[in-house]
């Protein structure tokens, strides 16, 4: 840092503007008046993403202005409001910069979101006060050094976005590409074999099941699986060998952002949440496994606030598999390779994700310590 940057705080440099809470009967979402901004979730890297409208606003942020969340789980997450006008909810502060680059401030507020994640309070709805926004230290360059950090930062920042879109284009294409040779595998399969029904190739073993509240649980060393896999630890089991589970309910059933079905083995406990399956071959268990991860299931699951796979409808799921052991292997084996090929590109594409994220946080901090 310089001799020229000054210390000073955030309400130095800018005011505050609580947002207010609005009524359900006073907001719309046929587009009728101004946006309304409820939390971070509406948050877009341009401009707000507006799902609400309202012809009764109590608070407004305007363009230029930097909101930042200071109630609920995304205290700290911040944006610059590019867009115009927009009611604000009491989850929300906008912060008004008068004496420094708006901008700079923004970058600034990006580099403090741990700061102020360690800041919040209450167990029910964390949140931070005003005070403790205005109150934030800073070391402030003159204005002639802030726009000359932001270009620098502006021209990083844009190689940092096509880099993290690429990553997350190849991350998207593995998945598509597991996806689509599994697709024509099990095509072929179905072509050249009968299709069979979950119950007639697996022992269902629901019945078995024990759900045990989290406060009765106690701790161990043992799998607790429940509808998305281990979810805890604990000192029994109920189940000693291979099987596969899978999902009976929640929303990911529908969103399948994790897989449905997973295998266990050695001892566990598994809850009420997901399906247990026990077949005779390794072969087939993986088999179906696959299988089941390539397909959608929305016409056997019922109830849309909360999707359930249930037990006869699971068992009506007709599988396209060969009578032949070896020919499952071979199948399996196929499929495993591709697996492995593609899981290795994932991996490369998350880490290259998550350096590029740490590149963007070690740029900031170089920027208001003067390093840059």
């Amino acid at each position: 840092m310089t001799a020229d940057w000054q210390h000073v705080t955030l309400g130095d440099l800018c005011s505050l503007v609580s947002g207010q809470h609005i009524d359900a009967k006073d907001y719309n979402t046929t587009g009728e008046g101004v946006g309304y901004l409820t939390g971070p979730s509406d948050f877009g890297s341009e401009s707000p993403v507006i799902s609400k409208w309202t012809e009764h606003p109590k608070v407004l942020a305007h363009k230029g202005d930097i909101l930042i969340t200071v109630k609920g789980s995304g205290v700290g997450k911040i944006n610059l409001l590019g867009a115009d006008s927009v009611a604000i909810s009491r989850q929300l502060m906008a912060v008004r910069v008068s004496r420094a680059n708006p901008r700079f401030v923004h970058a600034l507020l990006l580099a403090k979101f741990d700061h102020f994640q360690s800041l919040s309070t209450g167990a029910a709805i964390p949140g931070i006060s005003r005070d403790q926004v205005l109150g934030l230290q800073i070391v402030l360059p003159p204005i002639e050094e802030q726009t000359r950090i932001m270009a620098i930062l502006d021209e990083a920042f844009d190689g940092i976005a096509t880099a993290k879109a690429n990553a997350e284009k190849n991350l998207q294409n593995a998945f598509e590409l597991f996806h689509s040779y599994s697709t024509g595998i099990f095509e072929g399969a179905a072509k050249n074999c009968s299709h069979k029904t979950i119950d007639k190739i697996s022992i269902n073993l629901d019945s078995k099941r024990i759900p045990i509240t989290k406060g009765d649980r106690k701790t161990g060393v043992y799998p607790y699986y429940g509808a998305s896999g281990i979810v805890d630890y604990v000192a029994d089991y109920i189940f000693d060998g291979d099987s596969l589970l899978i999902s009976e309910d929640g929303a990911n059933l529908l969103a399948r952002s994790s897989p449905i079905a997973f295998p266990a083995s050695g001892r566990y406990w598994v809850n009420n949440h997901a399906h247990i399956l026990k077949f005779d071959h390794m072969a087939t268990q993986k088999f179906v496994e696959f299988y089941l991860e390539s397909i959608p299931l929305d016409a056997y699951i019922t109830g849309a606030a909360q999707p359930k796979l249930n037990q006869k409808a699971l068992n009506s799921i007709p599988i396209p598999i060969p009578d032949s052991i070896d020919a499952q292997t071979e199948v399996v084996n196929c499929l495993e390779v591709m697996s492995d090929q593609c899981n290795r590109l994932k991996v490369a594409c998350q880490r290259r994700l998550a350096t590029l994220e740490e590149l963007k946080k070690s740029l900031l901090h170089q920027a208001f310590t003067g390093q840059l």
